[in-house]
């Protein structure tokens, strides 16, 4: 009942504070305006802990391999040991255990290695919030270190770190759909609750509190912490679901593959039991074979390889500045067939430079500069790049504030349906409104123009030439942003107070000045980026809230085709059906707003696609968690970054195409010992049949089905390590059981050829065709067995002419080779007695050596139909 108790308190304490006013929350929480000193706030984190949910402290040693011990596979592997005890037969026992001790051993040194090296990857990625200390300057504080009673700034594209008390707010509007599923921002304010919602005891519906998860959708607002970690609503709820996910295409196609495994197991162990036990009279010999066999069935290798090769993945994109937040995501960035991305940043240097500042008849205006930085500095949103040019400018700053500083009133927060935002500022008893945004939008909002220092009325001849004059800009590559202004009545503080705050409907009968333009020239890199793509089978498409003319001459200059753009107002008038029939042939798609993004990735999902997308904006929040894989940078706003499953530390194109490569190699590496072993347990289980119908005795002892298992499984362990062909990572991979099965059933049968020609080379060859001469069949088998399932994945593994053309990676022959080594030296070693093995004539190793060269130039040969009839 603690939990419920908690999370009552809880809402109690939020219900408490939000019936008060703003001075008395901050008393109520020990706090000042000023937020909390240094030393109080470490002393509170030191009480209340990290503000951190949804994570839970490393397991210790004993936990983690507990839970390894516990995975089906070991279960099954232990049950089987343990039938071998029962039996009588401790050597067979002695060998499925080690099986799971090595499985167990080197999943576990690598689980907790890969554990410390993704929390070092994931430090890399910071996520702060912005928090007032007395006498300070705002600071950048990690969202870890907050404790109730801080007193932060939020303002648009911040998630909301933790419960909080608004104390201050401008036009502030929160997104809440992680929490409600209420799509439509909540306007939140600082006056105290009403009584009529506080009597709905519903901590969701109060206006004045903000919730941890949550993000800032526009305006700002100063607000103290309330709760943080699992006190607060979303923590309670992250709290109560850690560890409870849906599982990753990735993780269904293991299971997938696993249970094929396990089918085939549930068919062929019973049938070894029942030939075996009918045709020789011995059952529990035949138990003990049908157990043997049941242990080569199992992938127990499996759950460790797929770590090894996840982890490998990540710390080596790590070194190519990609880091992963969640390791199922190289698979996921792999499989990538369309990149859909923004063109500032990616396709641009990311670098803006204003480069004008004209009138409206095109001529230098240091008025038009003057009122631009106005509105830059004394926004209190996100300011973006364009502002950061602006404000680079700090003579203007010297020269507007020389006579005594401006004071701002009120501000109009952007968004994406206005495209502008204003700020208010006094200076004396002046009170002016600045405006600035899109070209258009600021044009539909302004009556008057200024020309020459006088005032004119516009009409619409005058948009016509205002868009001329924008578009000559943009055709050369300029960004236009267009400057308007109005006079305000001074008010008195009292009757500011009243008014609360400017609203939308004030952008209006604004006068015209004239444009900004700036300049982001394409990078040098983009264009090799994208061929390097396209070469690699991902289509880039370019979704952006920029205008069409700008945008289609940064696509031409960088060589995308630029012919057909579409806009916003197409996307929105199209149906989710046509929507899908039209997003295939286009490319570009300009002034989108970021519902709009979302919908055009949803549709190439729809149509097939595997679709990441790259943004690292407020609007890029939806389309990020709409793509199968969402790629954010480390400079990012917050809801980007938390909404990312891949994190660039540099944006750009080239080092996304370097994480698509990594990504493939990690999962063509665990294909191999997919197909390795399901074409090879579909071999064996021919053999194994035909054998145990024929023979007078058993086709191998069971300690020796198990001994070839174990070496077999020990040669494997290298293959996270190996080499890829550049032709197995030219176009995207994905999960396909169907080629799996298909691949088994074509190569499988192969081996069994050369097993059954091993056979009648110990029967007839060398005259082992009773029971006393079971040992010399059993070792020619053997040995023929594990030389040719280790040899195989050097053929399995390319395309091309393997050890000429291609050559696996250093530890993966030394594992291959070693294993051959002591699969032949067994037979002649102090340990073929325990294993019932003899030595074997010399004049069998020229033939053992000719079925394998048979035995690998057909498994090529037919490999390379299947590659072509499965496009593997």
């Amino acid at each position: 009942m603690a939990e419920p108790s908690r999370a009552s308190a809880s809402r109690q304490a939020l219900l408490a504070v939000s019936a008060q006013d703003a001075d008395a929350a901050l008393a109520h929480l020990d706090t000042t305006a000023q937020g909390l000193g240094a030393a109080a706030a470490a002393a509170r984190l030191q009480r209340v802990g990290p503000n951190a949910v949804g994570e839970r402290a490393e397991a210790g040693l004993l936990r983690q391999l507990v839970r390894r011990l516990l995975n089906p596979l070991n279960i099954l592997l232990l049950t089987l040991s343990g039938v071998s005890v029962l039996s009588g037969n401790v050597a067979s026992a002695i060998i499925i255990f080690l099986m799971v001790v090595l499985s167990l051993t080197l999943g576990l040194v690598q689980e907790r290695r890969s554990g410390r090296a993704a929390a070092a990857l994931r430090a890399m990625v910071h996520t702060t919030a912005s928090v007032l200390r007395p006498g300070q300057e705002a600071q950048a504080c990690p969202i870890e270190q907050l404790v109730p009673g801080d007193v932060l700034h939020l303002s648009a594209g911040d998630l909301v770190p933790a419960d909080v008390r608004v104390l201050s707010a401008r036009d502030f509007f929160v997104n809440e759909a992680a929490l409600t599923g209420e799509s439509v921002p909540a306007e939140k304010h600082p006056q105290p609750e009403t009584a009529e919602t506080l009597a709905a005891d519903d901590a969701l519906a109060l206006r004045n509190i903000c919730f941890m998860g949550t993000h800032v959708a526009s305006g700002s607002a100063t607000a103290v912490v309330v709760h943080t970690g699992a006190r607060a609503v979303f923590g309670g709820i992250a709290q109560a679901l850690t560890g409870e996910r849906v599982q990753t295409s990735f993780e269904q196609g293991i299971n997938r593959f696993t249970w094929l495994m396990l089918r085939f197991m549930a068919v062929m162990v019973p049938l070894v039991f029942l030939i075996n036990g009918l045709s020789k009279g011995d059952w529990l010999e035949a138990l003990l074979f049908a157990t043997a066999v049941a242990v080569g069935l199992t992938p127990e290798m499996l759950p460790m390889l797929v770590t090894v090769n996840l982890a490998k993945g990540a710390l080596t994109m790590s070194r190519k500045k990609v880091i992963v937040k969640r390791l199922d995501a190289i698979q996921n960035i792999g499989a990538m067939d369309v990149l859909c991305t923004d063109k500032t940043g990616t396709l641009t240097q990311d670098h803006i430079i204003l480069e004008k500042y004209v009138d409206l008849r095109g001529e230098p205006s240091d008025r038009v500069l003057d009122f631009a930085y106005l509105n830059s500095h004394y926004q209190s949103g996100l300011k973006n790049l364009l502002d950061v040019a602006v404000l680079k400018y700090a003579e203007v700053h010297d020269k507007l504030h020389a006579q005594g500083l401006y004071q701002k009133v009120d501000e109009i927060p952007f968004d994406f349906q206005r495209r502008r935002m204003s700020v208010v500022l006094a200076r004396g008893e002046e009170h002016l409104l600045i405006c600035k945004g899109a070209v258009e939008e600021v044009f539909a909002a302004c009556r008057w123009a200024e020309v020459g220092g006088e005032r004119i009325p516009l009409d619409a001849s005058h948009l016509a030439e205002v868009q001329a004059a924008s578009r000559a800009l943009n055709e050369d590559g300029f960004r236009v942003i267009a400057i308007a202004y109005k006079a305000l009545p001074a008010l008195s503080e009292a009757a500011q107070d009243e008014a609360h705050a400017l609203t939308v409907a004030d952008e209006s009968d604004l006068v015209l000045l004239g444009h900004i333009a700036f300049l982001d020239p394409p990078k040098e890199s983009a264009k090799p980026a994208l061929a390097a793509l396209a070469a690699h089978g991902v289509a880039v498409k370019i979704l952006t809230g920029d205008n069409e003319v700008v945008t289609r001459k940064v696509c031409r200059d960088v060589g995308l085709d630029a012919s057909h753009v579409m806009l916003g107002h197409e996307v929105e008038a199209l149906s989710d059906l046509a929507l899908r029939q039209v997003v295939e042939g286009t490319q570009v798609f300009a002034k989108l707003s970021p519902g709009q993004k979302a919908r055009v990735i949803e549709a190439l999902r729809a149509q097939g696609h595997v679709v990441g997308y790259m943004g690292d904006g407020i609007n890029d929040g939806p389309a990020l968690k709409a793509a199968d894989v969402g790629i954010s940078v480390d400079t990012a706003v917050d809801i980007a970054k938390e909404s990312a499953d891949i994190i660039l530390l540099e944006k750009s194109l080239l080092v996304l195409d370097e994480g698509v490569i990594e990504g493939r190699k990690v999962f063509a590496n665990l294909l191999k010992y997919i197909r390795m072993g399901a074409s090879s347990n579909f071999g064996n289980m021919f053999s194994v049949l035909g054998a145990s119908a024929w023979l007078p005795f058993l086709p191998m002892a069971p300690i020796l089905v198990l001994s070839n298992n174990l070496l077999y499984d020990i040669s494997q362990t290298a293959i996270a390590t190996d080499t890829v062909d550049e032709e197995e990572l030219r176009k995207p991979r994905k999960w396909e059981i169907n080629h799996i099965a298909g691949f088994m059933m074509m190569v499988g049968p192969i081996s069994s050829i050369f097993d059954f020609a091993t056979y009648a080379l110990m029967y007839w060859g060398f005259g082992a065709q009773t029971p006393a001469q079971a040992a010399l069949f059993h070792t020619g088998w053997f040995v023929e067995s594990l030389l040719s399932q280790t040899l195989i994945i050097h053929i399995i593994r390319t395309g091309k002419v393997p050890f000429l053309e291609s050559r696996a990676s250093g530890p993966l022959l030394f594992t291959s080779l070693s294993i051959c080594a002591v699969g032949v030296w067994l037979p002649y070693s102090p340990l073929a007695g325990f294993l019932g093995l003899v030595a074997l004539p010399w004049h069998y190793w020229p033939w053992v050596a000719g079925f394998l060269m048979c035995y690998l130039t057909l498994t090529h040969a037919v490999l390379g139909r299947v590659r072509r009839r499965f496009s593997l």
